[in-house]
């Protein structure tokens, strides 16, 4: 009997379980888990914490006796602190605190990321958080619940600091959006972070840019955080939303190769360094479809399909991951942001000499009650015409997704800007044009 065991509970390592067993019914498969939580949407706590979700149990993919049913072993709240290769083993602490030996013979890793940690002083002060885990979601609920702060300050304006900002919002609650670069959500286009901007003032969320946090400081009853040689704000509440790195110590300590980005290193089959052990998910790195280079992209819709490739493989199969082209959405009150591919500074680094039009048209045909903009950007090649990215934004309504979508499966696929435009769209006045909005966009780079 196949003994397949997998370090972490989350989409890679569950999609990998989940997998493996369909592979080979036979498999013994076992799940360690850090924490209670194996399946839970992380993605999911901002919509929780905000009330959109009500009941925080929700946001299990599966509970536990549909993942029993499955036939995967799960064991809550073990830590696997060592692996041995050579001798296809892992030592795990138990919630009793003593070390348990496993044995394999295949070890999946799906160790996921934790949130980075900038070097602030006063970061540890009560009332300052992090946002990763379930349990950091219902430390900030519960603080929220028992302390009701009227005043927030978010420091990072990434996917998460975002989404928390409409999430404390909805609480009630002033917010105040703190963010190193000059522009916030700086995966984006200052162009596009500057539409996002204004949408975020007409709702009352200030926001301050190019700022160096210095520290943080207790103000009375409440927090203060400097910013050079002033107060940015003083606050009830701040989180700390710096983005995310690998974690890999278990991967590292054992030998296992690290990549150029500090992840697991991986080939197509999601295997490591090491004989009979594969990486998957926010702890390993991924392969970029443009450039055919390895790069760190920790994705929920990533994390899920590499568990997938990883399982089989473990199992006994030979198949492989085909890659990825950065396709990212988000939802802020009533806008919705999205990109996939490079953007021009991005193309640029890569070797691409990028050409970048802006583009914005009615989602739909005007004439049709409800019609709003959408802003596109499209970068291609001026070399060869290669589609290499755009970013979007536009209304909750605008279809802002799916058209998002249609790009990353030209981008998938290959294709030139000038391919894009014989792309077959449905067309119907209430949803579209005759000529989507991204084909327009197409039409103005080659006319450029």
């Amino acid at each position: 009997m196949n003994q397949i065991l997998i370090i972490g509970g989350s989409d890679a390592g569950i999609s990998a379980g989940l997998r493996a067993r369909e592979v080979d019914p036979k498999a013994d498969v076992t799940v360690v888990v850090k924490d209670e939580y194996p399946n839970f949407s992380i993605c999911g706590l901002p919509f929780y914490i905000g009330g959109e979700v009500a009941d925080w149990s929700q946001l299990a993919h599966r509970t536990g006796d549909q993942l029993r049913a499955a036939g995967l072993r799960v064991l809550a709240h073990h830590e696997a602190t060592k692996i041995n290769p050579e001798a296809h083993t892992v030592s795990v602490l138990n919630p009793s605190g003593s070390s348990v030996e496993f044995s394999y013979d295949q070890l999946i890793l799906a160790t996921g990321a934790v949130s980075a940690r900038p070097p602030i002083p006063g970061s540890h002060l009560p009332g300052v958080f992090f946002m990763r885990f379930m349990d950091d979601g219902f430390r900030v609920s519960r603080y929220l619940n028992e302390n009701q702060p009227k005043r927030a300050a978010i420091i990072g304006t990434g996917y998460i600091g975002m989404e928390m900002a409409e999430a404390l919002s909805r609480r009630g609650m002033a917010v105040t959006l703190m963010e190193m670069a000059d522009s916030i959500m700086p995966s984006f286009d200052p162009e596009m972070g500057a539409l996002l901007q204004k949408s975020l003032a007409d709702r009352g969320i200030r926001v301050e840019t190019g700022l160096k946090i210095m520290e943080i400081e207790t103000a009375g009853k409440g927090l203060k955080v400097r910013a050079g040689d002033k107060t940015a704000a003083e606050v009830d509440f701040i989180l700390i939303a710096a983005g995310a790195k690998p974690c890999v110590d278990p991967a590292a300590e054992a030998g296992i190769h690290l990549g150029k980005t500090g992840a697991i290193a991986v080939n197509e089959k999601m295997e490591t360094s090491a004989k009979d052990i594969y990486a998957a998910g926010d702890c390993a790195e991924t392969f970029h479809r443009i450039t055919g280079k390895y790069v760190y992209m920790p994705l929920g819709t990533t994390s899920h399909k590499q568990g997938r490739i990883a399982g089989e493989n473990a199992a006994g199969g030979n198949t492989v991951f085909k890659g990825v082209v950065g396709t990212q959405s988000l939802k802020v009150f009533d806008r919705i942001l999205a990109r996939a591919g490079f953007r021009d500074t991005e193309a640029r680094g890569q070797g691409f000499d990028p050409l970048t039009v802006d583009f914005e048209t009615p989602d739909h045909k005007a004439y049709y009650p409800g019609a709003t903009p959408v802003h596109i950007r499209l970068t291609g090649d001026r070399k060869t015409g290669l589609l290499l990215g755009v970013q979007m934004i536009g209304h909750q309504g605008a279809e802002i997704s799916k058209r998002i979508d249609i790009i990353a499966a030209a981008l998938y696929s290959g294709l030139m800007v000038a391919d894009f435009i014989d792309y077959d769209l449905s067309y119907t006045p209430p949803l579209s044009s005759p000529w989507d909005p991204v084909q327009m966009a197409a039409f103005k780079w080659l006319t450029h």
